[in-house]
């Protein structure tokens, strides 16, 4: 695989609304087979909401803050722009611990500046999620978009480096309780005590490293660095379906500074399914719900707030349009091949949407952070229907047809969900 990503950082991108295979591929490229002598696993957005699958040798695990090269026994880094959810952690390293990852707190880098994800904010979350009612936006109910927005509008928003000053962290948890104070019911959604937070916040910092840039710098010196992106592309904060998107940037530019500022080029591997799900509400044009019988989810399924696991057939005018917010990837990587076959032998062969009517095969890029311009396109999505045709029945055709698609060298597949199921697909030279 050297000869694919030569000696740059390589960051990996879902190019669908998540669940293509982040956490397997990147299980894949840490792993002993990949020979890439990674440094670190960085996760460079999103939360305790992540969820990646990773299956080796009939361990299985699904990766929410811990990088998914951690079997590997990859160090992680949980950058700034992440929004750290000690609980959550500390019960995901207890689990891994199970599974037989020596002492996971140790491989955990975590940087200061980044946000801390608390009780208060996921009360205030599914307290919202719950008065939409119907018009629920597909939170996972993790307080991730209430933990970026309180730090919008709040300054001193609490940051991993305070669990280190328990005097400045109850300040700033008893501003938050004040200032949901009217939003959140004493009887449904309640936060722990303020003291018993601080107690458990300053014993979560004695467990783990915390530095000023998660000793990224010290870890970049020292190999190659694969960047982890949470959620997918389609659900970005500002290039995403509003109202139906995560508060997260999941396009790479995060990731390319701080591959940047260490004085590393990086390469973008994007990632795809054969076909497409969505987890919750927001449009999906291709929705499909037969293949549903045929294509049924190992790892997947409904959430208590982000709602149904929902599968359609591939949407090409989003995967392209996925690939043109992320600038266009340098290479990709085709998960789901299985997914061909199994449905040919069901008799429901994948099809896919090759255009919209009245937009065609692209959709209208930008104005970024223009939220009246992503729900038009929203509004777009959720009333069409798409034009479609019929798949390639080969699974090397299905791989070949979608790196045509977004211009890239397919160079990993996958026909199944372990790390046994991984083929590399070296590119023609140029």
């Amino acid at each position: 695989m050297t000869t694919v990503f030569g000696d740059r950082d390589i960051i990996v991108v879902d190019l669908g609304f998540g669940d293509a295979g982040k956490g397997a591929t990147v299980d894949w490229l840490c792993s002993p087979n990949a020979d890439l002598d990674v440094a670190a696993v960085v996760r460079f957005n999103g939360g305790a909401q992540a969820a990646h699958n990773v299956v080796v040798d009939g361990r299985h695990h699904t990766f929410s803050q811990f990088g998914s090269g951690t079997f590997s026994a990859v160090p992680t880094v949980l950058s700034r722009h992440v929004l750290v959810e000690p609980i959550a952690l500390a019960a995901e390293a207890r689990a891994l611990a199970g599974l037989g990852v020596p002492n996971p707190l140790q491989l955990l880098h975590i940087d200061a500046h980044a946000l801390l994800t608390t009780p208060i904010h996921v009360a205030a979350n599914r307290a919202r999620e719950d008065a939409r009612g119907d018009d629920r936006h597909g939170s996972c109910g993790k307080g991730i978009g209430e933990t970026a927005a309180y730090a919008l509008d709040h300054p001193d928003a609490p940051t991993i480096g305070d669990c280190h000053r328990p005097a400045v962290l109850r300040a700033k948890l008893a501003a938050m309780e004040e200032h949901y104070r009217d939003l959140l019911s004493p009887s449904i959604h309640r936060s722990p005590d303020l003291d018993d937070m601080v107690t458990m916040y300053s014993e979560f910092a004695a467990a783990v490293r915390i530095t000023d840039d998660g000793d990224l710098a010290a870890l970049a010196n020292s190999g190659r660095v694969v960047f982890e992106g949470a959620q997918g592309v389609l659900l970005d904060e500002w290039r995403g379906f509003h109202p139906h998107t995560t508060w997260s940037t999941v396009e790479p530019t995060n990731a390319h500074a701080l591959s940047a500022e260490h004085g590393h080029d990086s390469h973008v591997l994007g990632v795809t399914r054969t076909y497409t799900t969505r987890h919750g509400a927001g449009p999906m044009p291709t929705e499909n719900p037969t293949l549903g019988a045929v294509l049924p989810e190992q790892h997947n399924d409904t959430g208590s707030y982000q709602g149904t696991f929902r599968i359609g057939d591939l949407d090409e005018v989003l995967l392209r349009y996925a690939t043109d917010v992320c600038g266009g990837v340098d290479s990709l990587a085709v998960t789901h091949l299985d997914a061909v076959t199994r449905a040919a032998a069901a008799g429901i062969p994948l099809r896919s949407a090759r255009r919209y009517p009245g937009v065609g095969h692209l959709l209208p890029l930008g104005p970024w952070q223009d939220l009246t311009h992503q729900q038009h396109l929203t509004d777009i999505l959720s009333a069409l229907t798409p034009d479609t045709a019929w798949l390639p029945t080969h699974r090397a055709d299905v791989a070949a047809h979608l790196g045509s698609l977004v211009s890239a060298p397919v160079v990993l597949t996958s026909d199944g969900p372990s790390r046994a199921a991984r083929r590399v697909r070296e590119p023609a030279a140029a």
